[in-house]
C-alpha cells in the first residue's frame, strides 16, 4: 500500500513594499475625495506606490530573496518559481523568468499564473502539486503587483483602493509524519462575471491603438457594488466549504489572513464565521488592495510579528477578477 504523500510546508516568507507612501489626504489633492470618505468605506488609510524603476519583477525578486533567506536556503536550492500577477513587466516573457535571472537561480522552471487577487492561493496549489511529484525540492511562490501602472487617477472609485508591493513564500516537502503544512485547498472561478472587474485594453481583443488609449481602455475598470456583493458571497463560501471538508470548526482557527481589499468585506466574513475580528491579521490600512501580493505580504508580516505559533490552524481566503476565489487551510 502506498504511503500518504509528504506534506508541503511553508519554509520561509518574505515581502517588499515600495518606500513611497500615498495617503488618503494626498489623494484628496488628485481627485474629489477625503480621508473620511475612503476610510469609512474601505478601511484604507494609505498605500505604497512603486517608483519608475520598480516593476513586478524587481519587487517580486526582492520579496523572493527575503523568503529564501528566511527559509535558510540559497538560490541554487530553488527549482520551481511561480509568480502570480496581473501587472506583469511585459506580456512575455513571464515575470517569473525575469525574477529567476534577477535572483541568479539557474536550475528552475519558471512561469506565471494570472488569477488576479486570488493569484497567491492558485500558485500555492500549483507549486504544491509540482513538489508532490517528487521531481522538485523547493518552490518559490511570489505574488507581485504594480497596480499603480493600470489605475485611472481620474476615477476616484478605483484609484483610492489599490497599491503596489510583493510577497513570497518558499514551499518545501516536509518529513513523513510532519504535523505542520498545507492541509487543503479550495479554489473556484466563474468566467460569466468577467465584466465586473477587468482591464479591457492591451490584449489581442483590444490591442493598443490611439482609439484604445483615448477611450482609457488600458486602465482597471470595476463595477464596485457588484464586486462587493460577489466578494462577500464567494469569500464566505470558500471559507465555510474548506472548513467543512476538513472537519474544522471556525472557533478552532487561530488566525485568518484574508485578501486585504475592503474592511466591510472582511467584517462580513468575520460575522459569517462567528470569529472575532481580532483573530484576523489585517494590514489593509497601510497598503490597500495589492491584489496577488495581498495575502503573502500579510502572511510575512504575521510571521514576523509572532502572530503564528507552531500548531496553529490558519485560514487564507481570497477573491479576485475572473471571477476567481480560493481558500487554503494550514497548520503552522
Amino acid at each position: 500500500m502506498s504511503s500518504a504523500p509528504r506534506p508541503v510546508i511553508i519554509k520561509g516568507t518574505g515581502s517588499y513594499t515600495p518606500q513611497k507612501v500615498l495617503t488618503n489626504n494626498d489623494l484628496s489633492d488628485i481627485v474629489d475625495t477625503s480621508d473620511e470618505w475612503i476610510f469609512t468605506r474601505t478601511g484604507i488609510r494609505e498605500r505604497r506606490i512603486a517608483g519608475d524603476d520598480e516593476t513586478a519583477s524587481t519587487m517580486g525578486a526582492e520579496a523572493g530573496k527575503r523568503a529564501i533567506e528566511n527559509a535558510g536556503l540559497n538560490a541554487d536550492d530553488i527549482d520551481v518559481i511561480v509568480v502570480g500577477t496581473m501587472t506583469p513587466d511585459m506580456p512575455f516573457p513571464s515575470t517569473a523568468c525575469l525574477v529567476q535571472t534577477k535572483l541568479g537561480i539557474s536550475n528552475a522552471i519558471s512561469f506565471d499564473v494570472e488569477a488576479a487577487c486570488s493569484g497567491f492561493l492558485y500558485i500555492m496549489e500549483v507549486a504544491s502539486g509540482l513538489l508532490q511529484t517528487g521531481r522538485y525540492r523547493n518552490a518559490l511562490v511570489i505574488g507581485t503587483e504594480k497596480l499603480s501602472s493600470i489605475l485611472d487617477w481620474q476615477d476616484r472609485t478605483t484609484c483610492v483602493l489599490f497599491g503596489d508591493g510583493a510577497g513570497a513564500a518558499v514551499l518545501s516537502l516536509g518529513e513523513e509524519g510532519c504535523k505542520s503544512g498545507i492541509l487543503d485547498f479550495k479554489l473556484g472561478s466563474d468566467g460569466s462575471k468577467a465584466d465586473v472587474l477587468l482591464q479591457p485594453g492591451g490584449g489581442c481583443a483590444i490591442p493598443a491603438s490611439l482609439a484604445s488609449i483615448e477611450n482609457r481602455q488600458h486602465f482597471l475598470k470595476m463595477r464596485g457594488r457588484e464586486v462587493f456583493k460577489l466578494a462577500v458571497k464567494v469569500m464566505g463560501q470558500a471559507a465555510v466549504e474548506i472548513l467543512e471538508q476538513n472537519g474544522v470548526e471556525p472557533d478552532q482557527l487561530n488566525c485568518v489572513i484574508p485578501h486585504q481589499a475592503n474592511m466591510r468585506i472582511i467584517e462580513s466574513l468575520s460575522s459569517r464565521l462567528h470569529i472575532p475580528i481580532e483573530r484576523f491579521f489585517l494590514n489593509l490600512d497601510k497598503y490597500g488592495n495589492t491584489s496577488a501580493a495581498s495575502i503573502p505580504i500579510a502572511l510575512d508580516e504575521a510571521v514576523r510579528a509572532g502572530r503564528l505559533k507552531s500548531g496553529d490552524t490558519i485560514l487564507l481566503v481570497a477573491f479576485g477578477a475572473g471571477l476567481t476565489w480560493g481558500s487554503t487551510l494550514l497548520r503552522w
